[in-house]
């Protein structure tokens, strides 16, 4: 294995990113010789886990396994309590480590399981999708879904460390892949201009799993993540950056009753935050476009349903960056620079979500 690209995060209690080929060997050489682990995963990596779990034991380790449902219905107070229930009988303890292995819902429900679990054990995550390795499991950020929205109940729990192999990345159907590279778009509006021209020049290459560019996108993306973290941990002010094109995206979601994909709707939403920005008079026609462009070339979702205007209207007005009755926009007044745009008129809003509906692309 060649040595790892690592990305220090700062947290309550400092780690590292570890990006990199085969690099989940390294788990073994992060616990403390004796603890016990609590693996949690998704039964479609049982196969995969079961490889995991064999070189924990052999290492010393005592392992207890708990699969999950796949996807966002892992994120529900019911799985939770059923984690809950499998560490009390175990009689897991605070020197003891729980494992996220699996998608973005996977290690958010592992964080959340180690925030509250005798009110906070440690948690390494395994991310092993791309949506995983550059948002999710990524930040601290823990959470479950309730029937109100998306991660409503959750908290702040950095992790020992993460694990992003690349590896993985050629186990994922295409349209996670897809899915995952619109989490890498958005690091390049808000943050890293240099994301969005390596895309352009080659979206193929880009997206290839066994490639040497995803490698690089991947670790500039967390980079800009771990800087937003590193100085705003609890979302007081900056690391709301990066929930660019998230309040209509959850509410896109929550409107499929989430089987859609967090990244498309993720691309969506920056459309959407692009065409609102403009209506504002803050970002010009050219940028708005230069976000169709690029999403499209990687087969991403620019526009959604005109009949559920009302609904998502609804829905975001619970997202949790709403104010009162006030919405709140991440937008953009050029490629690297986020603002706010609070309590936008509500033509501007309409006027934007016109400029998305599938009948007008």
């Amino acid at each position: 294995m060649t040595e790892p690209l690592a990305v220090p995060v700062r947290a309550e209690r400092d780690y590292e990113v570890l990006i990199g080929r085969g690099v989940r060997a390294r788990l073994t050489a992060l616990l403390p010789e004796g603890v016990r682990v609590f693996l949690l995963h998704p039964p479609a990596l049982s196969d995969a886990v079961d490889t995991v779990a064999t070189t924990l034991s052999e290492a010393g380790h005592q392992v207890l396994r708990h699969c999950t449902p796949e996807g966002e219905a892992a994120k529900t107070a019911l799985v939770a309590t059923e984690c809950w229930a499998a560490l009390g009988r175990a009689s897991f303890t605070r020197d003891d480590v729980i494992i996220g292995i699996g998608g973005g819902a996977t290690t958010d429900l592992a964080g959340f399981v180690a925030a509250s679990w005798l009110r906070g054990v440690q948690v390494i995550q395994v991310p092993t999708t791309l949506l995983g390795m550059v948002d999710a499991a990524v930040g601290g950020k823990t959470g479950i879904n309730t029937g109100e929205g998306k991660n409503m109940v959750g908290a702040f729990h950095s992790p020992m460390a993460v694990l992003a192999d690349l590896d993985w990345l050629s186990t994922l159907p295409a349209a996670d892949l897809r899915a995952g590279m619109a989490e890498i778009v958005k690091c390049g509006f808000i943050a890293d201009p240099a994301i969005l021209t390596q895309i352009e020049a080659d979206p193929e290459a880009a997206a290839d799993p066994a490639g040497t560019v995803i490698g690089e996108l991947i670790h500039r993306a967390v980079a800009v993540k771990a800087d937003v973290v590193s100085t705003d941990l609890k979302e007081a002010g900056r690391r709301e950056i990066l929930n660019y094109g998230h309040t209509l995206a959850h509410a896109i979601e929550h409107q499929e009753q989430f089987r859609w994909r967090h990244g498309d709707a993720v691309s969506v939403g920056m459309v959407f935050a692009a065409e609102l920005a403009a209506r504002a008079g803050l970002l010009a026609p050219e940028v708005v476009t230069r976000h169709r462009e690029i999403l499209t070339r990687l087969a991403l979702p620019t526009g959604y349903r005109g009949d559920v205007w009302p609904a998502l209207r609804e829905a975001m007005g619970r997202d949790k960056k709403a104010r009162g009755s006030a919405l709140r926009f991440v937008v953009l007044t050029e490629v690297g620079a986020p603002t706010r745009l609070d309590d936008p008129d509500p033509v501007w809003l309409q006027d934007a979500y016109a400029a998305i509906t599938e009948e007008r692309r």
